[in-house]
């Protein structure tokens, strides 16, 4: 594959919400599934968070995943702080905020993407730190952001 990300397989669509518990149930109904667990996007300790190259401690959100057969549904309430969340937010309101694909050496694949005109907005680890993801702005090209998801 001759892509920046070289992967062709897709592994979550991201939402923006303004109320994560509204939203989530709505979506559970729609699908025929259960209500997920709502969870937070953790511990700067952990995430150790940039937005724009700098490091965002109180960068925040609240996310609810929901794993369908092809691939994984997420739904993001940002806190409020600045971060790429809270910026769509503001901007364009609730909606479609990125697709995520799975990837091996998130800085490669950052660089490709940033040679193709887009920009690291947003990164940091999640889970129990066991993983990486970034958030490019492809919004002119795409018409989204691309987030990159490496698990360690």
């Amino acid at each position: 594959m001759a892509g920046p990300l070289n992967t062709l397989r897709l592994a979550q669509v991201g939402m923006i919400v303004r109320d994560i518990e509204t939203t989530k149930v709505k979506f559970a109904e729609f699908l025929g599934v259960p209500v997920p667990p709502t969870v937070d996007g953790g511990e700067f300790a952990i995430t150790q968070t940039t937005v724009n190259g700098q490091p965002a401690p109180d960068a925040n959100c609240k996310m609810a995943f929901f794993d369908l057969e092809n691939t994984q549904l997420e739904l993001i309430e940002p806190n409020g702080v600045k971060s790429t969340w809270q910026d769509f937010l503001d901007q364009h309101g609730e909606g479609i905020h990125h697709i995520a694909f799975g990837v091996k050496d998130t800085d490669e694949k950052i660089i490709a993407c940033e040679a193709m005109g887009m920009k690291c907005t947003q990164r940091g680890k999640y889970g129990d730190g066991g993983g990486e993801y970034a958030y490019l702005d492809a919004t002119d090209m795409l018409k989204c952001f691309v987030e990159t998801l490496e698990s360690y």
